[in-house]
């Protein structure tokens, strides 16, 4: 479904390791060439933030997998695997994409998500409680939103978003670090960078990163829209608003690890930090959305 904070947590995890890298690889002389050399800063940066991004991608169905325990359907068992490796087969040849795979993953909530690097080597996965608590005409309309994400591309489509704001994370944190460095230095030539470089570097990447992730979560709750406009097209608009007005019930809180919490069908725990950092739109708008058609 999502890779949000696959291409976010991970993310600036990766970004903090490969800042690191710079330092012992030794690419500062490359950066400082009379003051600081601006070209071989952004062609650095492209490369790690990208890189960041693509490996994170990359790891995306690995990392499902393991972190919440999804155990692909080889050869359905029961009616309840049937119906569910049907039901993606149909919806996937429907939407123009190879056949995921599809497991299910141990959790008393009711959540889908899918993932992958590509269009057509992708995971569908959803929960055990999505099995228990909701109709198999509420599970057709989850299963199409994720089908969805798949068939619209969003995989690639966060990936690049991240990479470029990934560059600029990388590349700002490292001119504000030299700018800070020289200001505590004054304007000597020390032949290198000092303590107050590395500081404020790591402090400015944590900064510029949360703003990255505010314009990510803007792009997620797009997406959230558009894959619920595909779901109804998949399953029926009558279905999809069901699924949805089934997530409202409080008894059905989500909680799923946070680097996948943007994964998934339903929003789960609203971000302290308010709306800004929401992967999803609230159930009542998106419920509107589709009502109205858009």
């Amino acid at each position: 479904m999502k890779r949000v904070f696959l291409l976010v947590a991970t993310n600036i995890a990766i970004m903090l390791v490969l800042s690191v890298a710079v330092s012992l690889l030794g690419f500062q002389p490359y950066l400082q060439q009379n003051g600081l050399n601006l070209g071989s800063l952004l062609a650095i940066s492209a490369v790690f933030g990208f890189g960041g991004s693509f490996i994170s991608l990359l790891m995306s169905k690995w990392m499902a997998k393991r972190m919440m325990g999804a155990q692909v359907i080889e050869s359905p068992r029961n009616p309840a695997e049937q119906f569910l490796f049907d039901t993606v087969r149909n919806q996937a040849q429907v939407a123009g994409i190879a056949m995921p795979e599809v497991a299910i993953f141990d959790s008393p909530q009711p959540n889908a998500f899918a993932t992958g690097a590509r269009r057509d080597a992708a995971l569908v996965a959803v929960s055990t409680g999505l099995l228990r608590g909701m109709g198999r005409d509420e599970v057709e309309a989850v299963l199409g939103h994720e089908i969805s994400h798949i068939a619209n591309g969003d995989m690639v489509t966060l990936t690049l978003i991240q990479g470029v704001l990934n560059t600029f994370v990388f590349f700002l944190a490292r001119v504000v670090g030299y700018a800070i460095d020289r200001a505590i230095s004054g304007d000597r030539d020390r032949g290198g960078f000092g303590i107050g470089y590395f500081v404020s570097v790591m402090a400015a990447q944590v900064l510029f990163g949360m703003i990255a992730s505010v314009i990510v979560m803007w792009f997620s709750r797009q997406r959230e829209f558009r894959a619920d406009s595909g779901g109804a097209q998949l399953a029926g608009r009558g279905k999809m608003i069901a699924a949805l007005e089934a997530l409202k019930n409080p008894h059905t809180e989500v909680e799923m690890p946070q680097q996948f919490a943007a994964f998934g069908i339903s929003p789960g725990h609203r971000s302290r930090f308010g709306a800004l950092f929401m992967s999803h739109p609230p159930l009542d708008e998106r419920i509107d959305a589709l009502q109205r058609g858009s």
